[in-house]
């Protein structure tokens, strides 16, 4: 029999095994996107594919992350990093990551923010949140998604709308659901929105706690997130 400080620690495999499929995944993207600024008006087909395999790539990876990301805050270490950010840094890192899967589909991002914004915030966690909402947008949108970054009852909104078809019911009811709740068989684990909501709620002032909200309508008629923070 194996001594117990021999037998493999499988939360810490799973950790290191996808910390190295996310640095994979990079890559990969990274390569992804020289391979269409290097095609020369490439054909409608072609930029099919290629932004189906940015999205595609893209939305694993972001998965992946929100997946270290949870296992840490299981072992109680997540790093929440907070500091002074400006936001129109951090919405033009939004824009520069997804450039190239909107210019593939033909999509209109379309940003309102308040000038001179500045937040203390962990702009890497909320970066990938807002990323991962800006994925799913553009999957289900027609042709135009709106953010808007304002402030209301001195609190930070991100609001994220788009011209699809809305949010299913079912997630209008369950993005206050805890992850045991979810029902993986309907085809949605919940991952997103449970993450979303636990980087959220990890951004605290005194006795209040950042929020996440799902509605359908807005000023584009589909989905509208809402991230408010602290």
């Amino acid at each position: 029999m194996p001594k117990e400080d021999e037998l493999i620690n499988f939360s810490t495999v799973l950790g290191s095994a996808v910390h190295d499929m996310k640095n994979s995944l990079c890559l990969l993207m990274q390569s992804i996107e020289n391979l269409g600024q290097s095609l020369v008006d490439p054909d409608p087909k072609s930029r099919v594919h290629l932004a189906s395999a940015h999205y595609e790539a893209a939305r694993l990876n972001t998965g992946l992350v929100q997946l270290l990301s949870l296992y840490r805050a299981g072992l109680d270490n997540l790093l929440i990093n907070i500091d002074e950010h400006n936001i129109e840094d951090v919405v033009e890192d939004l824009l520069a990551t997804n450039e190239s899967y909107l210019n593939h589909k033909n999509m209109i991002l379309e940003v309102k923010q308040s000038a001179d914004l500045v937040w203390y915030l962990d702009s890497d966690l909320i970066g990938l949140l807002l990323n991962d909402v800006l994925i799913n947008a553009m999957r289900y949108s027609q042709n135009k998604i709106l953010m808007s970054v304002y402030t209301k009852d001195n609190q930070l909104v991100f609001k994220v709308e788009d011209d699809g078809p809305g949010y299913p019911q079912s997630m209008l009811d369950a993005h206050n659901t805890n992850m045991h709740h979810c029902d993986i068989g309907q085809g949605r684990t919940g991952l997103g929105l449970f993450f979303a909501r636990l980087i959220a709620q990890a951004h605290t002032k005194s006795e209040t706690k950042g929020t996440i909200s799902l509605e359908n309508g807005g000023s584009l008629g589909g989905s509208v997130f809402i991230l408010t923070l602290p």
